[in-house]
This record gives C-alpha cells, structure tokens and sequence, in this order.
C-alpha cells in the first residue's frame, strides 16, 4: 500500500461530529423593484417561478421561500439570491409580496 492511502480516515468514533466550516452570510441588495418572471430554460421543459430583486440575507431569503412554498403548495429552492418556485404562481407569489409590502413587477412572458 502506499503511504497516503494508509493514513487516509475512512470512519471513527473516537472525534465525534466532523463540523464543516461556517460560510459567510451574504446580503443580496435589491433595486427596489421586485421582478417575478417564469422560466422553463434548462429544465426539460419543467416550469419554474423566479423571483429576482428582493433585498435581504441569505436566511431571511430561506424563511420568505418557506412562507412561498407554504402558500403555493410546491416546492422550491434558493440559487445566489434567486428564489425559484415550481410552476406558474406569479400571481400568488405578487400579491403575497406586494401585502408585505415590495413594489412588483411581473416581468418576462
């Protein structure tokens, strides 16, 4: 055997929980339009509701997704800033925030 394959740890109970190391929180600056746009590009054909423009941290964005998720019954996810729900729920998703308050704009076809 080599020597770097000798020494590599494979499992161990002897340290416990290996912590990864906590990433920076970023903050995501809005224009103070928020624009609310349908894609399908790059998703076999699968449609998806971005939402671009909200100004916040990356866990206020995550706590707006779940609130999202949970009026529009579908799921969704966060990519740099981006808030991304399955299918087409531009309407729920403006009036939703529009009642908090953010100046909307449905952009896009």
């Amino acid at each position: 055997m080599s020597k770097d394959k000798s020494n590599r740890l494979v499992y161990s109970t002897d340290r416990g929980r290996i912590k990864e190391e906590a990433k920076p929180e970023r903050r995501h600056e809005g224009d103070g339009i928020v624009r609310i746009q349908r894609e399908t590009k790059g998703r076999k054909g699968k449609g998806v509701t971005c939402v671009r423009g909200l100004p916040g941290t990356d866990t206020e964005l995550k706590l707006l997704l779940a609130e999202l998720k949970k009026r529009c019954g579908c799921g969704g996810a966060l990519k740099d800033g981006v808030i991304e729900i399955q299918g087409d729920k531009r309407s729920e998703i403006q009036a939703l925030l529009e009642g908090k308050g953010f100046k909307v704009k449905l952009a896009g076809g």
